[in-house]
């Protein structure tokens, strides 16, 4: 790429970080107290950020998506979450599990089907992977599925399952056989008013409220042959198909949180004054700021090469979980100082950083709990694990 070609690119994605600023702070900041208080989902925020050609994320043009860069991705996504991590989450979910499994695996038919109105918030796809007993273990699944003629019946439940209360369709798997591992799963689109599919929210979660996250269960569901996205027995490929964009996805919002708690606290401590002056002049309170500002700094520079990295069609495995590890604890960090600079104000729904700190504590836990992730890059690092990389 010439430098003026860089050129183009930077402004374009530099006015696309100007219009998602513009429309979160017209649109999603105005409700972000009472959908977090009420945990209501905005649907309609979807759709208007669909046709502003702000939700397709990654998905190539031809199947309805703007085909953005990982790093322009990681940006708007970011950028978003300044505002509502939860509005910049459902920015990254066609090209999450839903919309990737699809796009690698799926039928021409099946793309043009469910990308398309994926990409413009027309309909809302649920990706079920989560057990009560394996977690995401996907070759230890105990959903199984069976088939009969030109139908699967598939039996089992999935748990914190997300957006079950809004979804259009459940993208999910199962096994032909418990204990047969990798080649026995499958993959399947299901419509939400399939019989035999329940769909439970659980209510009055510690974060992500305006999000509902719940149980599934698939009793004798039958679905057509053609609900199966891959060959027989391709789940897992399908599966972890959307892992690394997945992981980006989150490390960039938790870049947003962290960076929103930066700010909001730098702008009380100039505000708020203790024993005749700004508490910004206290040296704890400094050494909180420092710690958040090299936090952000950091998380940010390891996102973007991560992101640069899937631009140039590399495996970054061991980046994805660096990435996601380390953004997510920097904004759990964050949001801790911030809620203490503020003292009893952070506490508060209307000053923000309360809501931050709940959601930073899930952030943690999302697309594989840090634990996890903090042994994968010990394992990478030693040899264990295929190498670096």
């Amino acid at each position: 790429m010439t430098d003026l070609q860089q050129q183009e690119v930077d402004s374009n994605a530099a006015m696309m970080v100007e219009t998602v600023r513009d429309f979160a702070q017209r649109r999603v900041m105005p409700g972000v107290v009472d959908r977090d208080r009420e945990e209501a989902f905005p649907r309609e925020i979807v759709s208007e950020l669909g046709a502003l050609d702000l939700l397709g994320g990654v998905i190539p043009e031809e199947y309805g998506g703007p085909g953005l860069s990982h790093v322009t991705f990681s940006e708007l996504v970011e950028e978003m979450a300044r505002f509502d991590q939860m509005v910049a989450m459902m920015m990254t979910f066609p090209s999450g599990l839903g919309g990737t499994g699809v796009l690698q695996f799926g039928t021409e038919e099946q793309k043009h089907r469910y990308l398309t109105p994926l990409c413009k918030g027309e309909i809302i796809i649920s990706t079920g992977v989560t057990e009560p007993a394996s977690g995401t273990a996907v070759a230890d699944m105990q959903t199984v599925c069976r088939r009969e003629g030109d139908e699967y019946v598939i039996n089992g439940a999935k748990t914190w399952i997300s957006l079950i209360d809004v979804c259009d369709y459940l993208f999910t798997f199962a096994t032909l056989e418990k204990g047969a591992g990798r080649g026995s799963v499958c993959a399947f689109m299901i419509p939400r008013d399939t019989p035999g599919l329940t769909l439970s929210p659980f209510k009055n979660k510690l974060g992500f409220r305006s999000a509902a996250s719940g149980e599934v269960f698939l009793d004798d569901v039958r679905v057509p042959v053609t609900a199966r996205v891959g060959a027989e027995g391709e789940g897992y490929a399908v599966a972890m198909s959307a892992v690394e964009t997945g992981r980006l996805g989150v490390a960039s919002r938790a870049l947003g949180v962290a960076q929103d708690c930066l700010d909001r606290s730098v702008r009380y401590a100039r505000e708020r004054v203790v024993g005749g002056q700004e508490i910004g002049r206290y040296q704890l309170v400094q050494s909180m700021i420092t710690d958040m500002v090299v936090g952000v700094e950091g998380a940010r520079a390891a996102t973007r090469e991560y992101a640069r990295m899937r631009d140039r069609g590399e495996r970054a495995r061991m980046e994805a979980s660096f990435s996601k590890m380390h953004a997510s604890d920097v904004a759990m960090m964050a949001a801790t100082h911030a809620v203490q600079i503020h003292g009893a104000y952070g506490t508060h729904e209307e000053y923000h950083v309360a809501r931050h700190f709940r959601d930073a504590k899930v952030l943690q836990i999302v697309e594989g709990q840090n634990q996890l992730h903090r042994a994968m890059v010990a394992e990478y690092a030693l040899g264990y694990r295929g190498g670096k990389r």
